[in-house]
Parts: structure tokens; sequence; C-alpha cells
């Protein structure tokens, strides 16, 4: 049978398996749909870079077959899926004992056994372990989606001989919830903030953002803790400056060192956050060291792979990619959070992470797939076209447009000729099209008007309704930058008030008064006003220039009262004269 789609290599890369006695085959379980009857025959590539062991038998893979795609009538090479084995020199790393669990096949167990940081002195510890055990709601939460990552963590954490106390981390940091963002912008189960992602190499662009990628992120952490335990030599003192900064904690260091003081965790002035962050991460330890003292089931945690990492050389779409691995939309994007778009990008080999039982399934199920892969295309929108016409065009509500392109304004117009991604079968073009962060300026209602309060001005007006001051100027005829207390002013234009400035109100000015009084001595003339949406009683005082108590007199409006459209609304102007 001819692939159906361009050429498609997966390479399923199971993290080394933690003992001798544990195979591949028992860590991978059989797929539920049956694949190809050709086995095929796999070398391994384990992560230690350290050992080499012979090819190992795979339960059947997809066969080699042809393919003319294009009009190439050559062979291509088959789908390959490739499982890697145990190190043979894990073994040594583990040493069984009761008290702690058996380490060979509690996950648990075996970090207890790799605990190394000492106790910490101070009753920051216990207030930690006394706000964790208060919270067993939160508490379950977080540990139950930890599960989906600390095979992986435990193993590189070992592999570079770290403390596994550091494997917790994430649960300080995100609480295990990969999606995590923070008031100052930090990401994933790190909480890498921008500017330190891209000095550790992960990318952040329209597309992805790499520290919420699990594997990517996870080995920029202990790179970057790796480096700060080399500056100060202490995991107490590189955890510190995880959270506060390396600088920052040189800083406390040189102070205390000045005064002769000691220069340990423990002595030094830190923000209370950096306080806390040590003693919490050392009631996680507890926690886990004696889940039984403090009223917590752990469970047990199965000691092997999560997940497998998959490698696919096409755009796909989010959505199809779950349901081709026969997963849930949740547990796809907990393991893959770093693809911000419904489409995955794959200008290069792109790596997806898969529940270890469903590699296999999403390959059989890929290689036969005969519809499009992805389904959303990109759109040129013009500057001035607004969002609601733009998803109507184009059969998406205007919140789902929203929420694909990133964009945070409730109603708006583009601000520029920019790109979209909008639902449609022209997936081939993104590969040409550049996305960047979409530009959109507020859409105000008609006739908006705004009350210039104490301390204003234009330019902090414009910012607080997202315009520019020039807009303002040109809505409201003015000739300088000038304003006074109480003026009022039309934010946004309709057609049939476009070209007419708004009265300014200028009260206790000298000019005033014998106007007022001259109005007083002519007879007022009565209009009937017709209530359009959107008005309120207020809107209409401003807009005829007359005192709110005086409208709702002439009304007999009370407090309360409401207007509908189409209510009939008796205003008495002053006759000019």
């Amino acid at each position: 049978m001819p692939l159906k789609h361009a050429r498609l290599t997966i390479a399923i890369l199971i993290a080394s398996l933690y003992s001798s006695t544990v195979t591949a085959t028992d860590a991978l379980e059989a797929p539920a749909a049956p694949l190809s009857a050709t086995p095929v025959a796999v070398t391994s590539n384990s992560l230690p870079a350290a050992s080499t062991t012979a090819p190992i038998s795979l339960i059947p893979a997809l066969a080699p077959q042809s393919s003319a795609t294009d009009g190439d009538s050559s062979t291509d090479p088959a789908s390959i899926i490739s499982i890697e084995s145990a190190p043979a020199d894990a073994a040594p790393l583990l040493k069984a004992s009761d008290s702690l669990g058996n380490p060979q096949q509690d996950l648990w167990a075996r970090i207890r056994v790799g605990f190394a940081l000492p106790e910490l002195d101070t009753e920051l510890v216990q207030d930690n372990i006394n706000w964790y055990a208060q919270r067993p709601d939160y508490t379950e939460r977080m540990l139950e989606r930890s599960k989906r990552y600390l095979f992986y963590i435990v193993e590189a954490v070992e592999s570079r001989g770290m403390p596994t106390e550091i494997a917790l981390l994430p649960m300080v940091e995100s609480a295990f919830n990969p999606k995590a963002y923070s008031s100052a912008h930090a990401a994933g189960l790190w909480q890498f903030i921008p500017s330190t992602g891209r000095s550790y190499g992960l990318k952040q662009n329209w597309w992805v953002d790499n520290r919420r990628d699990v594997i990517a992120a996870t080995n920029a952490a202990l790179d970057y803790l790796q480096k700060l335990h080399g500056m100060f030599g202490s995991w107490e003192l590189a955890l510190a400056a995880y959270n506060w900064g390396e600088g920052s904690v040189q800083r406390a260091i040189d102070k205390n060192r000045a005064k002769g003081l000691p220069t340990d965790y423990l002595s030094l002035r830190m923000p209370k956050e950096t306080q806390q962050y040590v003693p919490r991460l050392m009631a996680m330890k507890n926690l886990i060291q004696k889940p039984q003292d403090f009223g917590v089931d752990l469970g047990v945690v199965p000691n092997t792979p999560y997940f497998a990492q998959i490698t696919v050389t096409q755009h796909i779409d989010v959505a199809l990619a779950a349901k081709l691995a026969q997963t849930t939309m949740e547990e796809f994007t907990s393991l893959n959070p770093n693809y911000t778009r419904p489409v995955i990008q794959a200008h290069q080999p792109t790596t997806l992470l898969l529940p270890v039982d469903k590699a296999e399934i999403f390959a059989a199920n890929l290689e036969n797939y005969e519809k499009p892969l992805v389904t959303w295309q990109p759109y040129h929108a013009k500057r001035g076209e607004k969002l609601d016409a733009i998803a109507r065009r184009h059969g998406i509500s205007s919140s789902r447009l929203k929420e694909v392109n990133g964009i945070k304004v409730k109603r708006g117009r583009i601000s520029g000729n920019q790109v979209l991604l909008v639902p449609g079968t022209g997936g081939a073009k993104l590969a040409n099209t550049s996305f960047s962060e979409i530009k959109t300026e507020p859409e105000l209602s008609s006739g908006k008007i705004y009350t210039v309060r104490k301390g204003d001005t234009l330019l902090s007006i414009a910012k607080r309704n997202g315009v520019k001051a020039a807009q303002i100027k040109a809505w409201n005829n003015l000739n300088s930058n000038r304003l006074a207390l109480n003026q009022k002013l039309r934010l946004g234009t309709s057609e049939k008030t476009e070209t007419k400035p708004v009265k300014v109100a200028r009260a206790n000015t000298p000019s005033a008064e014998p106007r007022r009084a001259k109005a007083q001595k002519s007879q007022p003339k009565q209009k009937q006003y017709t209530v359009r949406r959107g008005d309120t009683l207020y809107s209409i005082a401003q807009r005829f220039d007359v005192d709110l108590d005086d409208l709702r007199r002439w009304n007999k409006f009370s407090i309360k009262s409401r207007l509908m459209p189409g209510d009939k609304v008796t205003i008495l102007l002053a006759q000019n004269g």
C-alpha cells in the first residue's frame, strides 16, 4: 500500500530503564490495533551515551512500502519505530530497602533512595508540611499530574549525579502544571522567564514556547542548576539563585562576608519567597519520605517510562494527532504543552510525546490516514478589518478566532496588514507564511463620551482607551493638548456624528453666567428624543447639554427608572436669542 503522506519518520525514544531485569518490551504494551506482520529488528541508541547493546526484536511494526509521491516511483524507507533498551550499568544505581519500598518497582521508592540534601534547621519546613497536609485536594492533584513526568525527570537527574530532591522541584515551581504561567511571565514545569529560557536554547515564537516543552525545559533547568551549584558550591544556594537570581544571591553573600557573618542559605537576607523556597522543597521531600506520617497516600507509581518520543516531519492538527493516538486532548496537550496553536508546525523534524502504549497506534493510524493532516490555513487580513467579520466569514466563533491567534482584546479591528490562522484546507501554504503577534486596536462604540477627571491628560486618556492622542484631538476638533476639568470628549466616531464636535461644558467661567441668564429669559423649546440602544439618562443629558436632575423632572423619572429602545424622552432646550 503506498504511503498516503510525505515521508514520515517516527522514532520512539523511551527513556533508559533503571534495571537490566526490565526489558523494552516490558515497558511497551501491545498496541490495540494490529500493524504489519513483518517484524523489524531495531538497534539501540541509549540516552546515557555509555552502553551499546545488541539489536532487540520488536513486536510487529510497519513494513517497507513503495511510494509514488510527486511522480517519483522510487521506494521510500519504511516508517520506523525504535525503542531504546536499558543500559547495562543501570542496576547498581539502586539499592533496595524495605523501609523505603521497592525501588525496582515503585518510582517513589526510587526517589527516596536518591535523597541526599541535609535537613534544614528551620521551622519553615514544618510550616510548609502543614500547608500541604491541610490542602489534601491540592496536593493530590499535584501528585497525580506529576506521574506523567517524574520518570523522565528522575532518569535525567540520576544520570547527572544530582540529588533526587531536584526531581521534586516542579512541585514548588508549578505544582507540575505544564501550562503554568506566572505574573512574572515565567512558564512551564520549571518556570523559565523568557530571557533565561532563550539563554538556555528554549525557542519561543508564534508556534511554540519550549519553556513548556517537558524534555527541553527539564534539560535546560538541570543545566542551569548544575551551573549554579558550580558557582556557589551548595545545592541550597543554587536553589535560592534559581528562584532569586544568581546576582542577587552573590550580593547577599558578599554583604554577609563583609560583616563577618555566615554565608549559608539560612544566614542570608533574602525575599520572603526565596526564604520559603528551599523549605518548601524540603517539605515535599518529607512528605514523599514518610507519607503515612502526614496522612498522604502516594500509592505506587510504576518505575517505567510514561511517555515515548515521536518524531514527525509533517504539519498536523493537534486535535488530529490526539485522535490518531486514541488519547484525549487533555492528555495530549499535557504531554505537548509547548505547541501554542492548533497546528503543530514541522518545518524540521518535530518531537511529540505520547503515552508509551499509544505510540504504535499513532504510527499505524497516521500511516493509514487518507485525509489532509491540517484543517487550518493562513488568512491575510487587511488593516481595519473587524475580527467578528473575519470569524463569521470563516465559520468560526469570534472567541475561538482570538484564542487560536492569541488575541486578548474583546472587540477590535486589525491595526495593520497581518496574517491570521483560520479554518481551511490551505495547510500547504503554512510552509511559506510568516506569522507574528497579532496587533489590534479596540473597537469603540459610536459616540462614547468621556468626562475629563482631575489629573487626566490626552495621553493618559488615550492609553486607557486603547487609542492615540491624535485621534482624540481629531474626533473633538481640539487645537491643543490642554483639557478642562469635566470637559466632555468623544471617543470614536459614527457616520452621523463623525464631523460634529461634542459640546464642551465650561462651568464656573465668567462668560458662562451671562449666557445662562439670557437662556433663562427665553421660552424653552420642547424636543422629543427617541431612545436608542445603549442610551442612558446620563448620556442623553450630556448629549443635549442639560442637567440630569432636570431631565428626570421633565419626564417624571425616578432614580431607578430604566430606558428601553423606542422610549420617548422630553427635553427642554433654551431658545437662542
